[in-house]
């Protein structure tokens, strides 16, 4: 069940079947892969034959922008539902502490992953969280040693995109993990490092306009919108 937008693949569950099928994963030994897309990740593909490859590598391409919403419709597709990686690791954390499957949280600055970690036992008591390890430790054997003797069904990569995929790639097979996620900036968003967007903006996709008026360079960012739908437009067969 996926739609392509310039060669990329995405998904189009809904967060309901997401839950359901990584669950259903983790029960049935199968290794998994979440990553999120937004347009401007799709641009950056098409200069980028490596990272093209590298997204269509996932088992769950997540639509996370609400400009994915908008080629889904100039295409005919049926993708309704923006899936944003925080709250695609809320999801999870939430469908972990109700079928007593451990997390473990690795990636950001030193000191954020433990601060995310208490934020997400307040929010979910009967969460198993397997272990934390930030984004600086430089050791592969020691990181690779402490996540397997952890054995978590599911791991949060916090490293930055794309350098987590390409982490998540290139060590997947080598860790006793079924479920794996590249989660960006998400723990700096739960230790309250950064601030989410209100409520209010995320309900009706526009969290994109409440960071840019927080943080007007993104600009430079933003406007690769329009383009990216000029292209999805120009594309269709």
């Amino acid at each position: 069940m996926k739609e392509k937008f310039l060669g990329v693949d995405v998904s189009n569950f809904t967060y309901d079947q997401l839950k359901e099928n990584i669950i259903t994963d983790i029960d049935e030994n199968r290794k998994s892969f979440i990553v999120a897309i937004n347009p401007e990740k799709i641009l950056q593909a098409q200069r980028d034959e490596s990272l093209l490859y590298l997204l269509n590598q996932a088992t769950y391409q997540i639509p996370d922008g609400v400009g994915i919403l908008i080629a889904s419709r100039l295409n005919g597709g049926t993708i309704r539902e923006r899936v944003t990686g925080i709250d695609m690791l809320l999801a999870l954390c939430e469908q972990a502490s109700l079928h007593d499957k451990s997390v473990f949280l690795y990636g950001a600055k030193p000191g954020v992953a433990d601060e995310a970690k208490d934020r997400l036992r307040e929010m979910y008591p009967e969460l198993r969280i397997a272990g934390v390890l930030d984004g600086y430790v430089k050791d592969y054997e020691y990181i690779k040693e402490t996540i397997n003797e952890a054995k978590p069904d599911i791991i949060f990569v916090a490293l930055g995109s794309p350098r987590q995929e390409h982490w998540i790639v290139d060590h997947m097979d080598e860790l006793d993990v079924k479920v794996f996620q590249g989660v960006g900036g998400s723990f700096d968003v739960l230790s309250g490092k950064v601030k989410r967007a209100p409520g209010a903006f995320q309900k009706v996709g526009l969290e994109w306009l409440y960071r840019l008026i927080k943080e007007p360079w993104r600009i430079k960012r933003q406007i690769k919108l329009p383009t990216f739908l000029v292209k999805v437009w120009k594309s269709r067969k």
